[in-house]
């Protein structure tokens, strides 16, 4: 048995295949010479750049580049012809824009390379990549998740933020408040009678009540006041750098305001309902559910006392 013989070197192959790939290729392909001429597009490049081929073809390729990147390509071709050292440029992935002969700014993902000299020229070769989609669905993206983020935190009826926005709300206000030793004010409101109107209107009837409702809590309180749904027919209120009497004052106006607020009723009638509200106020080194609780205890007393008012933990009001 003979030994088999080495197996010969592949054939170099013909440069025309290395056109016609780089002709059909889907990255767009541009070659520039030393001097910054266009040497080469390939199809992908004219449909990106919206140039034929003898369009560009001897062109200086700042036409196609941003003001702010051709006032330095040249230079940076010269600096890097003349200089010995790395390139910071070549080689790596930069995101800019070319310009379209619509004179559009296209943006765009490029890695260049130094193809090296031929007959004495030297010539630079650059991949494009057009990035619109990918941009487009990322800000679809950014869009969706900000828009699942605002849901997860808002109430679906109210629009009002939740139980859980309004606990970070909290958690901020408080943080907020141990640094600067300003007071704070939690409260508790709920509405009056409530399960007697679903049951005489319907629930239809009921949410339109608590619609109206919210819509006072945001147009009443104060813009650094926070108003949230809890749950049911009761709203969590928090009152940034506010002492009890203040917020007692912007609670008060709440409670007014609620009760002047008018429901259309299906068949044309109107009705008006009213709201009860406890404050407490949350002192340095508190927690947050021990101040709702000293809230929830005011409101109680408001209940008994009546409704339709506003109680504080503090008698000295």
């Amino acid at each position: 048995m003979t030994d088999a013989l080495p197996a010969a070197p592949p054939a170099a192959l013909p440069e025309v295949l290395f056109s016609r790939l780089l002709e059909d290729a889907l990255d767009a392909v541009i070659i520039i010479d030393e001097q910054y001429r266009i040497r080469y597009i390939n199809g992908a490049m004219q449909a990106l750049s919206g140039y034929a081929s003898g369009e560009l073809l001897g062109q200086p390729l700042n036409g196609l580049l941003p003001d702010a990147v051709a006032a330095q390509h040249d230079n940076h071709v010269i600096h890097y012809i003349g200089n010995s050292r790395p390139s910071s440029v070549l080689g790596k992935i930069r995101e800019f824009a070319i310009r379209h002969r619509n004179a559009q700014m296209i943006p765009i993902e490029m890695k260049a390379l130094d193809l090296g000299a031929v007959d004495g020229m030297r010539y630079f070769g650059a991949f494009l990549l057009d990035v619109r989609e990918r941009r487009e669905l990322a800000a679809k993206n950014a869009s969706l998740l900000a828009q699942m983020e605002q849901q997860a935190l808002s109430d679906a009826l109210t629009s009002l933020p939740n139980r859980r926005a309004y606990e970070a709300h909290a958690e901020q206000a408080m943080a907020r408040a141990a640094r600067s030793g300003a007071a704070l004010t939690v409260g508790v409101a709920d509405l009056d009678h409530f399960k007697k109107i679903n049951d005489r209107h319907g629930h239809a009837v009921g949410d339109a009540v608590l619609r109206n409702v919210a819509q006072v809590l945001r147009e009443t309180g104060r813009v650094t006041d926070v108003a949230a749904r809890m749950g049911g027919e009761e709203f969590g209120l928090l009152f940034p750098d506010a002492t009890l009497k203040q917020a007692y004052k912007v609670a008060e106006r709440i409670r007014a305001a609620v009760a002047a607020a008018v429901t259309v009723l299906p068949d044309g009638g109107t009705l008006q309902v009213t709201i009860s509200i406890g404050l407490a106020p949350l002192v340095k080194g508190a927690t947050l559910d021990a101040a709702m609780s000293e809230a929830d205890k005011a409101l109680y007393v408001a209940k008994h006392q009546g409704r339709n008012q506003v109680v504080a933990t503090s008698p000295a009001l």
